[in-house]
């Protein structure tokens, strides 16, 4: 198991974002989905030494909110604190803009992602009822179809 205590969040510009698409796809199945949004906001490579060990995305739905859009890490990275080093080291960053509140949202059926975001620090706000209905090809996780997002918020203010 590998040990992980820091990481770097590397910007990616908008013309080199297509090569992380298989790393997008990790979190996000649809291809078409992921094209909707790889070219707004911000994109990070999430480097581990000198190795990439995942991707995350953030786009700006109002002038003082950030959304997690996308956050993905290979799997030989998951399960070692990782995603948690990524979302402070994302605080940070957005703090400094200052952004006053980071949301995120995650499938009804994505049950790990949601005890994860309250983990470091998200509460429920919302659930966007059959928002997977649009979606290409339904999507199954933990033996449930995700149907519904649930969202999530995390105040950078505190």
């Amino acid at each position: 198991m590998k040990i992980v205590e820091s990481i770097k969040l590397k910007s990616v510009s908008k013309q080199n974002r297509e090569q992380f698409l298989s790393y997008l796809l990790l979190a996000d199945e649809s291809e078409d989905i992921v094209k909707q949004y790889i070219d707004k906001g911000d994109m990070f490579s999430i480097q581990v030494g000198n190795e990439i060990a995942g991707v995350s995305l953030f786009t700006y739905p109002s002038r003082d909110v950030v959304e997690l859009k996308n956050i993905a890490l290979a799997p030989e990275f998951r399960g070692i604190g990782l995603g948690k080093l990524v979302i402070y080291e994302a605080c940070k960053i957005y703090v400094n803009k200052r952004i006053c509140k980071m949301i995120v949202g995650t499938a009804n059926s994505s049950i790990a992602n949601i005890a994860f975001y309250q983990k470091v620090g998200f509460r429920l706000s919302e659930i966007k009822k059959n928002f997977f209905m649009g979606y290409p090809e339904p999507i199954y996780e933990n033996g449930i179809r995700a149907l519904d997002m649930v969202m999530f918020e995390k105040d950078l203010t505190e």
